[in-house]
């Protein structure tokens, strides 16, 4: 989230039931009293804890969009305590500027949504925010789930406008209330792993001024959400680099389907063209390479297998250094704890990243074939003193492409780096319709 620095005493204030202000050292003292948001008279029913952060852009007016996002997470909590037959807890942190009023993509606000996670932490965490919120094809909706991340956007932009782009709906009005709560209960089902087809509020959303309270959700999906929200209170783990590693590696194996599901909707491998520097800095130097007699005489005398290696190897190297010297995973700063889904967040973010070297490395690769079959001269290899066989085939050719583009996926990661927020933006976390 592009942010300017908050009071670090606000960062993790809650409010419970009252309004008054509970830190951590009193949150450690005793346990957050009953509110109006605890809806189940199950005491072994799971608890779950809502966090709402406030992103406000410049000049916003953050007293109406604070009390707008309260009132929005108790009138959602309501159906969702219904259909999942858990207590559900909504605490709502200082609000957080914005540095401008430019539209984002929600992916910007991950990074500090994760953090109130693990210092909370939070199960689910919900961003209200008043700057226009974009889809990777830059369409401007009312907000975007990650089931991934356990993080809901929504934007007040869209809520407010008209079809006809006019007249200026009130933030406080009751067909702002209740579409705005009926949003954040389908976005939330998305969380739980419903879709569109399951009918109820989980039909595709779409401002109805006529509404005055929230669908409920279908009867065949509330045994699945009540299955999945057993499963929200989850493991986390302590500090130490080998225990951490070892917690993202048994999250994944438990996890796998959910991590598949954001890789196939993130379409990873076109991330180089998004990221000209990038793409740049792993371009310019093979142009010279493959005009380079020495480059040449390496990649005609590697093997296959040696040339396949080096080619994986470098690919994933790229992707480790461009996680940890660009700071990717999350949370950033420095916490005690990492939970399960955070942990899941940073797996996928790696495999993002990886596949996007694969791309740039077949982005560089089609470049350099292209050259060799159509702008070096064929006959100019048979005159190097350097080879024994003058006769270079289609294979030849395609290692000394493959050793120059790995050389060139290298450059690009250690060369051209990748601005933060500019990669945040292209983490596809997030779904791209409501």
């Amino acid at each position: 989230m592009t942010h300017q620095p908050t009071n670090p005493g606000h960062s993790d204030v809650d409010r419970n039931g009252s309004a008054d202000p509970v830190t951590d050292d009193d949150e450690a003292e005793r346990p957050d009293q009953p509110t109006v948001d605890d809806r189940s008279d199950n005491e072994a029913a799971p608890q779950i804890d809502v966090g709402v952060l406030i992103a406000h852009s410049p000049g916003g007016d953050v007293e109406a969009l604070q009390s707008f996002a309260e009132q929005m997470a108790r009138d959602g909590v309501e159906e969702l305590a219904a259909a999942t037959d858990a207590a559900w807890r909504v605490h709502c942190a200082e609000p957080d500027p914005l540095s401008d009023r430019a539209s984002r993509r929600p992916s910007e606000f991950l990074d500090e949504a994760a953090l109130h996670m693990v210092k909370r932490p939070y199960d689910l965490v919900v961003v209200v925010t008043d700057v226009p919120l974009t889809t990777r094809e830059e369409r401007s909706v009312e907000g975007l789930a990650s089931p991934l991340a356990r993080v809901v956007v929504v934007s007040t932009r869209r809520l407010l406008r008209t079809h006809d782009r006019e007249a200026v709906r009130a933030l406080d009005s009751a067909a702002v209330r209740w579409n705005a709560a009926t949003l954040l209960v389908h976005l939330l089902g998305h969380v739980f792993r419903a879709d569109h087809t399951d009918g109820g509020v989980m039909a595709p959303f779409s401002f109805d001024p006529a509404r005055r309270s929230v669908p409920p959700f279908d009867a065949d999906i509330t045994n699945h959400l009540r299955r999945i929200a057993t499963r929200i209170p989850e493991e986390d783990v302590s500090r130490g680099r080998l225990r951490r590693l070892s917690f993202h590696a048994l999250s994944l194996v438990r996890n796998p389907g959910i991590v598949t599901a954001t890789l196939l909707q993130s379409r990873a491998p076109l991330l180089p063209f998004s990221l000209p520097r990038l793409s740049t800095a792993a371009v310019t130097p093979t142009l010279i390479l493959v005009f380079s007699a020495e480059a040449w005489d390496v990649g005609l005398n590697l093997t296959n297998r040696t040339t396949a290696l080096f080619a994986i190897g470098s690919i994933i190297a790229a992707a480790v250094h461009l996680l940890y010297v660009q700071r990717l995973s999350f949370p950033r700063e420095r916490s005690q704890v990492i939970t399960e889904h955070m942990a899941l967040v940073n797996v996928t973010v790696f495999f993002i990243l990886v596949m996007a070297m694969m791309g740039l490395f077949l982005l560089v690769g089609s470049i350099m074939l292209l050259i060799e079959f159509a702008v070096f001269p064929p006959n100019l290899m048979t005159n190097w003193p350097s080879l024994e066989d003058p006769t270079v085939g289609i294979v030849d050719l395609v290692r000394v492409g493959g050793f120059i583009s790995t050389l060139g996926v290298l450059s690009g990661a250690l060369a051209g780096g990748i601005e933060n927020r500019m990669a945040l933006r292209h983490l596809a976390l997030f779904g791209d319709r409501p």
